[in-house]
């Protein structure tokens, strides 16, 4: 039984939502319109501002795809509605960051300056040096670029420098101890 999938999904007010035959889901809003091709199999129906999803058969397949479905459009209507962020901390002598343009530009120890193009439907914001904001209304991307970012140097266990999301936490180890 999936709990998640046989939840209902309100619509909520300025949410414009459409579906056809083939399960292609268009949500617009307020910061933008997504669209989705959704498993064909699954039966979605929208009565009355709500959104429900049922599946076919009880077989593994479809027990899969019914908590899936309903989470990828609960997703799409939050990101429509609200959007999405991700905040990164950057921890570390001499590292920081700054935006040129559409460029987020990371000094992060090499001998270079990393610099970065914002993707499509994203947004960075770099308020402090060592704080980036990356926002956008797609989740999967916002989480995708915020990791690409932490990617290029991931904190390390000894002095925590690197880059962080805000509330993750780096266990410590003990360094070496002289005699």
């Amino acid at each position: 039984m999936s709990r998640i999938g046989l939840k209902p999904i309100t619509i909520p007010a300025g949410v414009e939502v459409k579906i056809n035959d083939k399960n292609f889901m268009e949500v617009k809003g307020s910061k933008g319109t997504l669209t989705e091709q959704l498993s064909p199999e699954m039966d979605i129906k929208i009565e009355d501002n709500v959104i429900t999803v049922n599946r076919p058969t009880e077989n593994k397949k479809h027990k899969s795809l019914h908590g899936l479905t309903r989470t990828l459009i609960a997703n799409m209507i939050q990101g429509v509605q609200n959007g999405y962020s991700k905040v990164l901390v950057i921890e570390g002598t001499g590292y920081r960051a700054q935006k040129q343009g559409k460029k987020l530009v990371l000094n992060l120890g090499f001998s270079h300056p990393v610099e970065m193009e914002d993707p499509e439907g994203i947004e960075v914001e770099v308020p402090q040096p060592n704080r980036i904001i990356v926002k956008g209304i797609e989740k999967q991307k916002v989480g995708n670029y915020a990791a690409v970012i932490r990617s290029l140097r991931e904190p390390e266990p000894y002095k925590g420098k690197g880059i962080r999301y805000e509330n993750e936490h780096v266990r410590r180890k003990v360094g070496k101890t002289g005699k």
